[in-house]
């Protein structure tokens, strides 16, 4: 035990994207202090990081990469670009980095990561290490003419192909992943290291969400109480559209309360928001219809990307009575109780690869919110539909799910014996965390290069 602990504990973990928003990226690095690592982080500073990696901690390093600047080179010529500086950048950050056992590389995206990695191993004789979390090619090819058949999605396929398999070893976060990394890369060993929610996406009390409605009635008027009535009655204290507390402490739900969808997103084409949209505007019609059995819905819309400032104009002209819709940006703490608060979560995300799963949906089962996720190859992996959520496969399904599950809420017995039988599985879920997770899968791994 004592020469273990004498020996050189280095690690660095390589994102060639925001650091902020590559949650299993931070978790990793989060469990490499814990296990005593010296850790660096290369990657770019656009969003807060965890503040485990930033506030007093010494033994961690974040190296930030300088942004690319913009240009007005023709699509192709500005792939090169980026992809030279980002080569010169990341050889830069690591030249300054401790001399680590071993490099955890994230890939997407491969290029120039992959390449860059490979040499700097082989020259300072460090171990390489890929967690794949889905394939680079595959995502440049959504946003590509011609697909995956274009000249540049094939080569960026060869060179991810050739230096992915020039590791030492991999992680991957689907057992579908694994085997076609086996069988049609011949790349290995491989090992499965499925995501799994931290300690902080958990159930919270009534007590908390009130809170959370309370803060956040303070920039968003649909949490706000349509009247404030209530608090002349006696006893009352405080108010929100959704809950109320009396002067002895008691929480209470209101009555006719209005029931919260949650759905986070990157707003990126491999992610189809109009399929919410399209649902929302049925169980609209269907509510305004009939407003005794569905209830308003609040819809609390999470993240940032590149098409939301799209959809948001969008949301803009709608002028609907029984949907509101909010998207809200919240701090790092809020987002684990927004999920703990809502009634039912929805994940749009597909997979390019149709080989990776949707973090966001782990989060939601470690907060023990039931979820409606869109279909594809290797959902079942997570979701099983009907046993701890459903599944769909375009905005028909999906809004039926939603008059379904919201009809006669929150007093329908039937969605209650659901959501209890839910509640029973995903607990199950809860019970093995990210950092049991990784202790038991990925630490002996890592353990075995030092």
């Amino acid at each position: 035990m004592v020469e273990l602990h004498m020996r050189k504990r280095n690690a660095c973990v390589i994102v060639l994207g925001d650091i902020g928003r590559s949650p299993r990226m931070q978790y990793h690095a989060q469990s490499l202090l814990e296990d005593n690592y010296n850790v660096d982080i290369i990657g770019y500073m656009e969003t807060r990081p965890l503040d485990v990696l930033t506030v007093a901690q010494p033994k961690c390093k974040i190296h930030e990469l300088p942004a690319v600047p913009i240009t007005n080179l023709t699509p192709k010529l500005k792939l090169l670009f980026k992809a030279i500086w980002q080569t010169l950048s990341l050889l830069m950050a690591l030249i300054s980095i401790r001399r680590p056992n071993f490099l955890l590389v994230q890939n997407p995206p491969g290029i120039p990561t992959l390449v860059v990695c490979y040499f700097y191993c082989a020259l300072t004789r460090t171990k390489l290490v890929i967690d794949w979390h889905n394939y680079t090619y595959t995502v440049l090819a959504l946003g590509m003419a011609g697909g995956e058949q274009s000249r540049l999605i094939r080569l960026t396929k060869r060179l991810e192909r050739y230096f992915g398999a020039k590791a030492h070893t991999h992680f991957c976060v689907t057992k579908a992943m694994k085997e076609d990394l086996q069988r049609n890369w011949n790349i290995g060993p491989v090992t499965v290291l499925y995501d799994r929610a931290p300690a902080q996406f958990h159930p919270i009390e009534l007590a908390q969400k009130h809170e959370l409605f309370m803060k956040l009635s303070k920039d968003y008027a649909q949490f706000m109480p349509q009247c404030y009535a209530d608090l002349k009655q006696s006893g009352v204290l405080e108010s929100t559209a959704l809950t109320q507390k009396l002067a002895n402490g008691t929480v209470l739900y209101k009555p006719q309360r209005q029931a919260i969808l949650v759905s986070s997103t990157s707003w990126t084409p491999d992610e189809d928001f109009g399929i919410l949209l399209q649902a929302l505007e049925s169980y609209e019609s269907v509510a305004v219809d009939e407003p005794q059995v569905y209830p308003s819905l609040l819809c609390i819309i999470t993240g940032k990307g590149p098409q939301k400032a799209h959809y948001e104009a969008q949301i803009a002209k709608m002028h609907w009575q029984k949907v509101s819709i909010v998207t809200p940006w919240l701090e790092a703490d809020d987002y684990p109780s927004v999920l703990a608060s809502a009634d039912l979560g929805v994940c749009l995300h597909w997979s390019t690869s149709g080989l990776d799963l949707p973090m966001k949906v782990v989060d939601m089962f470690g907060s023990g919110l039931p979820v409606c996720a869109f279909n594809f190859k290797c959902l079942d992996e997570l979701v099983k539909h009907g046993e701890n959520g459903f599944v769909f496969s375009d905005h028909e399904e999906l809004a039926e799910q939603l008059r379904i599950w919201f009809e006669h809420f929150p007093n329908n017995p039937s969605i209650i014996e659901t959501r209890s039988r839910f509640a029973r599985i995903l607990q199950q879920f809860q019970e093995l965390r990210w950092r049991d997770n990784w202790r038991l899968c990925a630490a002996p791994v890592l353990e075995s290069f030092l």
